[in-house]
């Protein structure tokens, strides 16, 4: 994400559907178990990182980017790597999020992106379609970006973990049931690992944004991590492809 001046009653109905401010329900909460995020207790020994090392490759826009943070580690994806390091497990999570992706842009610089690796990644986690929301665009465009995509990672035998994402209820409920859909459907045909909404866990608090009510805070991104570390974990491989 990172061009919000356009489409303001768009933007607001995204904001709506990641944050819901004013809205009731249980809110998310900050881990409060430092082993969640990665982070070791005092007099905690760290487990052992061991096996085959594993590439992963983190693609996506500002949410995976680390947009607003002060500190590059603060990033979804470098949280991740610690947080997966501290459970012993041997992953090595290269950033390829870019501000203001939309799936087009994605597309665009998929090749460029893998070409440059030294290594096959041995899972890619692909988050984008926040920016398609943001400016509108067809459910059905979203998806043959995303087809792609997905056709390009399959040809290369990569495994993909699909990072979900949903629409607000202002887009009418035929666009919302056609993008929220499009996720389930593409994980199921391309035989991708799917964490259906992939900011459930935090999106009713809004304490765990910045002021922009998109972005999490660097406490929000800790709480990402911990609700969907077991997904991720799930999704590599036991051992490196490479």
């Amino acid at each position: 994400m990172g061009i919000w001046q356009k489409r303001t009653k768009v933007a607001v109905g995204f904001i709506g559907a990641i944050a819901l401010a004013s809205c009731g329900g249980e809110t998310a909460t900050t881990p409060s178990n430092p082993a969640d995020t990665g982070e070791i207790a005092e007099g905690e020994l760290a487990i052992p990182v061991m096996g085959e090392q594993i590439d992963v490759l983190a693609f996506g826009d500002s949410l995976f980017a680390g947009y607003g943070l002060r500190d590059p580690g603060d990033s979804y994806p470098a949280k991740l790597e610690a947080a997966l390091r501290a459970k012993g497990t041997n992953a090595r999570i290269v950033n390829a999020g870019v501000s203001g992706d939309t799936t087009a842009a994605g597309l665009t610089r998929l090749e460029f992106t893998l070409n440059a690796q030294t290594e096959k990644p041995d899972l890619f986690i692909l988050e984008l379609g926040g920016n398609d929301l943001l400016r509108g665009l067809s459910p059905a465009e979203t998806r043959a970006n995303f087809e792609a995509m997905l056709t390009t990672l399959k040809e290369r035998e990569i495994p993909v973990l699909l990072m979900g994402m949903r629409a607000p209820p202002n887009y009418g409920p035929e666009y919302q049931a056609d993008f929220d859909a499009l996720y389930g459907e593409l994980a199921q045909e391309y035989g991708a690992d799917l964490i259906p909404f992939w900011l459930q866990d935090i999106y009713e608090d809004a304490s765990l944004f910045q002021s922009d009510r998109i972005h999490p805070t660097a406490e929000g991104i800790e709480a990402l991590v911990a609700s969907t570390l077991d997904e991720v974990a799930a999704a590599l491989p036991e051992e490196g492809a490479n």
